[in-house]
């Protein structure tokens, strides 16, 4: 597998990586490591990623791991964490990282002559993986319509006409809708 530093050269925007985006890659390497896994790219497929937040940690999680929203390995479920998830799909084994507040006021501390995001960025790569992350073995439930490759014919929503994929449709009465005609959309018609 690569380390940190190949990663983090990748990401590299304007010659260097921002901290969020090291505390990432950092936190995909312990996952892949704790589920014995050495070569994501001939792996992702059996590999699903759930990320608790939409920051850094998603793109540095695609970076390393291959998994992406567009494949379907990756998992957004939005609980305001520096947090993902790391679910072996063949073995059903499943790990949580979450990233300490104390890793990030112990990088501050250590380099506490750098602007506060330097010294995120020299103590994310300098701080053991245990000073950076809580881990904790976890079990998902992944529903059969959430696993990468699943298949369901498109039905459309009887209330907009438009298609649902993926079985998200919902039976209400005898009608066919989508979430959003069902009351659970995220936006307001004007």
């Amino acid at each position: 597998m690569k380390d940190a530093e190949h990663y983090i050269r990748l990401a590299a925007k304007d010659g260097h990586t921002r901290s969020g985006m090291i505390l990432g890659i950092r936190l995909a390497l312990v996952g892949l490591r704790e589920l014995a896994i050495t070569d994501p790219e001939k792996y992702h497929r059996d590999l699903v990623v759930y990320v608790e937040t939409d920051r850094c940690l998603p793109d540095a999680i695609e970076l390393v791991t291959g998994c992406r929203l567009g494949n379907r390995a990756l998992k957004f479920r939005d609980m305001g964490k520096m947090a993902a998830v790391f679910l072996d799909r063949r073995s059903n084994r499943a790990v949580r990282l979450a990233a300490k507040e104390s890793g990030h006021r112990r990088a501050q501390e250590m380099f506490a002559t750098l602007e506060k995001e330097e010294a995120l960025q020299a103590g994310y790569r300098a701080l053991p993986d245990a000073d950076l992350f809580a881990k904790r073995t976890v079990r998902v439930a992944l529903a059969p319509e959430d696993v990468p490759g699943y298949w369901a014919p498109r039905v459309l929503c009887d209330g907009c006409g438009e298609g649902i994929a993926f079985g998200r449709e919902l039976i209400v009465g005898r009608r066919t809708l989508c979430r959003a005609c069902s009351g659970q959309n995220y936006y307001e018609l004007l």
